[in-house]
């Protein structure tokens, strides 16, 4: 079968419609359903159905379809690694991220950019848990920094280095002036927490749970700065990664660090383990292993 050929009856499925796929793939509506008729005669079955109303797969095109969709996700990341084995001075390093790499992630890639200045960097935000493997898996990023422990036999997963969940009230708050505080204290206080699917909330609740407090949810948030804007506002108390408030100087925000061992986590390096990985991806890798020696 023609690689060319499936991809035109998958756009045809998603479209359901020739003359929308046909406009997509920017060829004519007769030759596409040339082509598609072609691939029918090959299958020996009707793969669509069209009547009045709409356009239906038939069962031999259901399975097609399937089929079809994984074999140009395969052969689309084969062309993704062809193009990357000549990769060694110049392209893109994709890498997903936490929101709290910020105070590290610009001196690795200053150091990395001095041995490949002609790379381009795509940084981008990989949060919830199932993005995570997603991305890796899908090839939308060479390799990731998470708070997520991976243990999936596809993916190789490193630790860096370990981290404090800390608690941020606004200046006034009555607590800021107490040196102990413990997450019982929390209890009737309005709570600004990560939405659901961030490993983030589940390490927090985790906490909560441990011991045996119940948090006042207040306000869901997906970024960190959001949180730091409402608490800012004395409108909440929150509890975020230590890292992300390195180097912050803002007056209205007091940072404690809370009586509590579950609020530690791990932050670590993940990849793909059989995919191909070009010299100047694998060097970034080594350039960040290298900057925590003690965990890696």
């Amino acid at each position: 079968m023609d690689i060319k050929h499936l991809h035109y009856f998958v756009t045809v499925c998603d479209q359901l419609s020739y003359s929308k796929a046909a406009q997509k793939l920017h060829i004519s509506q007769p030759s596409l359903s040339n082509a598609i008729k072609n691939l029918e005669q090959e299958v020996g079955s009707p793969l669509l159905e069209r009547n009045t109303r709409k356009m239906e797969m038939t069962d031999a095109g259901k399975i097609l379809y399937q089929k079809s969709l994984l074999l140009l996700s395969q052969m689309n990341m084969l062309k993704k690694e062809m193009e990357e084995v000549k990769l060694t001075g110049s392209g893109d390093l994709i890498i997903g991220s936490i929101e709290s790499v910020k105070h590290w992630i610009p001196k690795v890639i200053r150091e990395y950019q001095r041995r490949f200045p002609s790379i381009n960097i795509k940084l981008i935000e990989v949060l919830s848990g199932k993005a995570v493997k997603e991305s890796l898996r899908k090839y939308h990023t060479h390799l990731l920094i998470t708070n997520q422990f991976i243990d999936e036999e596809d993916i190789e997963s490193f630790p860096l280095y370990d981290e404090r969940l800390m608690l941020v009230l606004h200046k006034d708050h009555p607590l800021a002036e107490k040196e102990l505080i413990r997450l019982k204290d929390l209890a009737n206080e309005p709570f600004i927490i990560s939405t659901e699917g961030f490993q983030t909330r589940e390490d927090i609740l985790t906490a909560f749970l441990f011991e045996q407090v119940n948090p006042q949810i207040k306000f869901e948030i997906e970024r960190f700065e959001t949180a730091l804007t409402l608490v800012r506002e004395n409108l909440g108390v929150t509890i975020i990664p230590e890292n992300y408030l390195s180097g912050s100087t803002d007056a209205s925000l007091v940072r404690k660090t809370l009586d509590s061992p579950a609020l530690e986590r791990t932050v670590y390096l993940a990849y793909l383990k059989n995919r191909y990985l070009a010299p100047a991806v694998q060097a970034f890798l080594e350039e960040v292993r290298g900057k925590f020696p003690s965990k890696t």
